[in-house]
Order: structure tokens, then C-alpha cells, then sequence
């Protein structure tokens, strides 16, 4: 069922969750240490950053599974529990949606890179089914394929999700801004054509996540609308550009400056507005009361 794209047509505005990474940082994961065991090591840890994004009014969630392909897990031994791994990311952010929320299927890319023959589009494409099957099985609503920078690589895991599940596919790219004000991938790609290649595969939504604070997100949004006038866009942006400040890493866009700002990305486009690095709950508490503040009739309420 497309419940995601049917409730953007009829015109609501749908509030993501925030940052997993920051949070997980938060509960005490260590650095080199796999995000997705802790699926398995501290399920109630997990949990509890699902129903805390619930609890912060989130309509959608995610699962933590962003780095959950075969070929990342490889890096910690973890390989042979793929689908383990990612079937409890699901079953965790199902259990804490409570009714109350849709779950997203998070999926990255690989670090794996096609330009240079490392890997084949056989091999994407087998790691990213192997990866949308488990998601699937644990019972979450869309696949959301984010923070991808190569078009190749991106349609590798867009068609192991179209060929194996039934779930609507949302899928975001990362930009940068270039010296020139403009914003393009890593690999050179602006968000237009961006948004021309996802809506021609068929991507039922599509936006940016990650790489920006959510001021910076505007003109991308507003150059992918230009694109298509139609298709449903997504942003999950970071709380700002981190700083170093001390032997700590800080996000500056805090809460009140995010809300601010949420209006803006509605009125040139936006129909699902989240966060990425940085975010907290609170932050996502902000963004949804700014919605209901200016856009109260349009705001989903399950």
C-alpha cells in the first residue's frame, strides 16, 4: 500500500525522526564500534531512540539499519548477520511505532564504488536485496534508501527494492555546496538532475538528507521542484555544520533556529521535513509544533 504518497496527495504535511548516529553516540556507542549490532547487544536502547522520535510527535521513523549491507557489516566480521541485523532494526522501530507512526527501512550506500570495478551491479544489487528483504520481513512501511551520491549506485538499490518487496521507495541524495553557490553531489550531479533520473525509475519520493543544515536545504528543494512539479520531496537535514569546539563535536542549529526555518522549506516544497546528524527528539518536537503553529489543517495526525 503507497500510504506515505497517498496521504502526501491529499495534502498533509508528515514530520520525520531525527538523527540515529547522534543519538546512539548519545546512549553510549563507541566509535569503531557496529550501530547495528546494537540491535542485537542493547535492543532497548534502540527502542528507546524510536519511541523517543514517537514521542516527539515523528509521523515517520526509521530503523537503525543505515549501515546494514553485507558490505559494510563485512567491516566488523558481521557479514553472515545481514538479515538478522536488519530484521530486528525493523521489528525495533515496528514495536516502538506503536500504531502511532510509520517505519522506514534506512538503507546507505555501500562505500563501494562501481567507477572503479571493486564491485559490480550484480553484487549492489544482490547486497541491497539481501538488505530490502530483511526490512521488509520485519515489517516496516517503506524502504528509504538516503544519502546516496552516485546515481549508479543508487539505482543498483533501487531496483533491488522494486524487484523484491512492495513497499513505496523513498530515496535522497547528499549535496555540497560548490564555490559557486551551487549544490551537486559528490560525484558532480546537481538536484535537478537528480530528481529527473529518481522520478524516471519510478522512486515514489524523493529529496536530500544529510550534508547541510536545513537553511542550505531550501534552494535544493526548491531546484528538485522545479524538476518535477508533482512528485512528493523529503528533507532530513543536519542541525547545521559541525563544529569542534573543545574535544567535543557540535551541531549549531539548535531547535528554535530549525524551527524557524520549517516554513520556508514548506512553502517551496517540502512534504515530509526531518532531521539528519545533529537532530534530537527536541528538535523534532520543534518541527512539528512549527507545522501545526502555520500549517495546522495540513498536519497528519494519526
Amino acid at each position: 500500500m503507497k500510504r506515505i504518497t497517498e496521504l502526501i496527495k491529499s495534502g498533509k504535511l508528515l514530520v520525520g525522526d531525527g538523527a540515529w548516529g547522534t543519538m546512539l553516540q548519545n546512549s553510549g556507542l563507541s566509535t569503531g564500534e557496529c550501530p547495528e549490532l546494537w540491535n542485537l547487544k542493547h535492543r532497548e536502547r534502540v527502542f528507546s531512540i524510536a519511541k523517543a522520535y514517537v514521542a516527539a510527535g515523528a509521523n515517520l521513523i526509521e530503523t537503525n539499519s543505515f549501515g546494514g549491507s553485507r558490505f559494510k557489516l563485512a567491516n566488523y566480521q558481521l557479514g553472515d548477520k545481514t538479515t538478522e541485523l536488519n530484521k530486528l532494526a525493523a521489528e525495533i522501530s515496528r514495536q516502538a511505532a506503536d500504531q502511532k507512526a510509520l517505519v522506514l527501512g534506512s538503507i546507505g550506500p555501500t562505500g563501494k564504488f562501481l567507477l572503479t570495478g571493486e564491485v559490480t551491479w550484480e553484487e549492489l544489487i544482490d547486497a541491497f536485496r539481501e538488505q530490502a528483504l530483511a526490512l521488509r520481513d520485519g515489517g516496516v512501511d517503506a524502504i528509504c534508501l538516503e544519502t546516496f551520491y552516485d546515481l549508479d549506485e543508487a539505482r543498483c538499490a533501487v531496483i533491488a527494492a522494486q524487484e523484491n518487496t512492495e513497499l513505496e521507495i523513498i530515496c535522497t541524495f547528499t549535496f555540497s555546496r560548490q564555490p559557486d553557490g551551487s549544490f551537486k553531489t559528490m560525484m558532480g550531479v546537481n538536484p535537478g538532475a537528480v530528481a529527473d533520473s529518481l522520478s524516471s525509475w519510478g522512486v515514489d519520493i524523493i529529496g536530500t538528507n544529510c550534508g547541510n543544515g536545513f537553511a542550505d536545504m531550501v534552494p535544493i528543494i526548491v531546484e528538485m521542484r522545479r524538476a518535477n512539479p508533482d512528485i512528493p520531496l523529503i528533507v532530513q537535514a543536519n542541525a547545521g555544520l559541525p563544529q569542534m569546539v573543545g574535544d567535543k563535536l557540535i551541531y549549531p542549529e539548535t531547535p528554535e533556529i530549525v524551527a524557524r526555518i520549517v516554513p520556508e522549506l514548506v512553502e517551496v516544497g517540502a512534504d515530509i521535513i526531518g532531521g539528519c546528524c545533529g537532530t534530537t527528539p527536541e528538535h523534532i518536537r520543534k518541527i512539528r509544533s512549527a507545522i501545526e503553529n502555520q500549517f495546522s489543517k495540513k498536519l497528519h495526525i494519526f
